[in-house]
């Protein structure tokens, strides 16, 4: 291993002879009108190379008629049905293109020549990428830790996700990727070098996750020894003519402190490693009683959250939308609500969250359908004609079943279709099917996108979408009268709605000075702490009443 500090090896790098069978002739990102973003990879006869600069020209300026036509064509088609498009381009001896939409104005092209071997076939001679021995690694680090439980010297274990591989994999192939991994694994030399480094080596875990074992009771050792296998993964990596990045994140756990079993030791390691990726830093995070409790919280919370699905225990709690000019109401807008019998009452932001980690979103959010159903007939005694507003869950709302969820529930005929109102959070809406809002439409069901300006979605997406209103997000309601950000986030927001003949809502209504603010941009219904809201289910409707909580 180098010394920490220095820089680590530029030599590894996988022989041009292997490109022809496994790269791609080109990879780029492209608009929907062919605008060239990034060049990610290329070569032959199409390399975007030719062009001086090529980022943020279109593909006609580079390519013939015969090459960019199609790719435009397939492009739009793959973005039109958010899905993977393949075609043949008939230019020279001809190349096969697969266009895989990212987002609702971009997508990646992956060019191939005909010549070159399918992705099925196998690596040509002298081409091989370095196999880890993953049950031979799990056996050393069993020894590594019963030899250091006898001498009495803990083994730390770091955990490294090393992002970037699973797009290597996805966009261009499986094989290039272990050619990736393995180079960057060459430019390390796993042992100790120099007096008081500790020994160290290195297994693999998953596709995408390495195990780095360092033998050592050193804190700063073991920090040093991680962060730099981490600083060589995150040079550049050659690979004939192209540069691969990866970003690597890690987690350590040591042995006699944090677990006193591989499984253990590993998995917290890993949960240590998640926790850096989800902040987005690179520096090496060892586990903590922190850590240790957040992680049996949530254990102990998917545990609960799988009973009182079953039971019935997470209902919905309802506030009132009104019309901001008049001050009617003119929807029932319902939440999750767990009141927990000894933790009281636990946010949907804790257990929602649980629940989609688990793969439970989609039965808690059914179970809310059922629960809707019998609160709706107190609903309708204190307002006959108002709506009642439900916010599927975003894994329900994307899977295949939910329209026929959807169709059952109105099926049972206790809300009528013209009454139910389903809110989609802008972020699902980007991944939403088109068919899925129309199917709902004709169901005769009222679209509302919600927390409108915290997600990504275009204005080509949303004027296609069968939709009734748009609700902003609170946090911009909120911050309009003294945020000049918020303000124009707000007016802009009212101005799409009016563009696109939706309803605009605004959520945080808390005082008149906010409604009247509100009104002015053109906002028409509004809820929050200014108007009174129904709280409660079936089980128990108490009356009507000012509260200290908006939706």
């Amino acid at each position: 291993m180098n010394a920490p500090g220095k820089p680590p090896s530029q030599d590894s790098h996988v022989p041009n002879q292997t490109l022809p069978p496994l790269l791609p002739d080109i990879v780029v990102l492209i608009t929907r009108d062919g605008v060239l973003l990034e060049h990610i990879a290329g070569r032959g006869v199409l390399s975007a190379d030719k062009a001086p600069e090529p980022i943020g020209r279109p593909i006609e300026s580079m390519w013939p008629a015969s090459v960019s036509a199609p790719i435009k064509q397939l492009v739009r088609h793959a973005i039109a049905d958010r899905s993977t498009v393949q075609g043949h381009i008939e230019h020279g001896d001809g190349f096969q293109v697969r266009v895989t939409a990212q987002g609702p104005d971009r997508a990646i092209c992956v060019i191939r020549a005909q010549t070159a071997a399918p992705a099925g076939d196998a690596a040509p001679d002298g081409v091989s990428a370095p196999r880890f021995d993953r049950r031979g690694f799990l056996r050393r680090l069993k020894d590594s830790m019963a030899s250091g439980a006898l001498r009495e010297k803990p083994t730390a274990v770091a955990v490294i996700h090393v992002d970037g591989l699973a797009e290597i994999t996805r966009i261009i192939d499986m094989r290039v990727s272990n050619l990736v991994i393995g180079a960057a694994v060459e430019r390390l030399q796993p042992g100790s070098t120099t007096a008081g480094e500790p020994m160290w080596y290195l297994g693999q875990l998953s596709d995408s996750v390495l195990a780095l074992v360092v033998e050592s009771a050193d804190r700063d050792a073991v920090e040093a020894c991680v962060a730099h296998v981490c600083e060589s993964l995150r040079e550049p990596i050659k690979v004939g003519d192209a540069a691969f990045s990866l970003t690597p994140y890690a987690g350590v756990a040591i042995l006699g402190q944090d677990a006193n079993s591989p499984r253990m030791l590993i998995d917290h390691a890993r949960a240590a490693a998640n926790e850096a990726r989800n902040t987005g830093k690179c520096t090496v995070r060892f586990f903590s009683d922190t850590l240790r409790l957040r992680s049996l919280a949530r254990l102990d919370i998917a545990q609960e959250l799988r009973a009182a699905i079953a039971e019935r225990a997470i209902r919905l709690r309802y506030f009132g939308r009104y019309d901001l000019a008049t001050g009617r109401r003119v929807a029932h807008v319902g939440y999750l609500h767990w009141q927990h019998p000894v933790r009281g009452e636990v946010r949907a932001a804790e257990f929602v969250g649980v629940a989609e980690a688990t793969g439970l979103a989609r039965f808690m959010s059914r179970s809310a359908l059922a629960c809707l159903l019998e609160d709706f007939p107190a609903l309708r005694q204190a307002d006959p004609d108002v709506r009642i507003s439900f916010g599927a869950l975003r894994h329900h709302l994307l899977h295949e079943d939910f329209v026929a969820d959807i169709a059952a529930f109105v099926a049972e005929g206790a809300v009528p279709a013209e009454r139910l109102e389903l809110r989609i959070s802008e972020r699902t809406l980007m991944a939403q099917v088109p068919s899925v809002c129309e199917s709902l439409k004709d169901m005769g069901i009222q679209l509302v996108v919600d927390e409108v300006g915290r997600g990504m979605s275009s204005l080509d997406q949303l004027a296609r979408a069968s939709l009734w209103g748009l609700q902003l997000d609170r946090s911009w309601a909120v911050g309009l009268r003294h945020d000049p950000v918020a303000l124009k986030v707000c007016r802009a927001g009212m101005a799409v709605a009016a563009s696109l003949g939706l309803t605009p809502i605004a959520t945080g209504v808390d005082d008149e000075q906010q409604r009247q603010a509100l009104l002015v941009l053109g906002c028409r219904q509004g809820m929050g702490d200014f108007y009174p809201h129904v709280e409660g289910t079936t089980r128990e409707m108490p009356e009507v009443r000012r509260s200290g909580q908006s939706g």
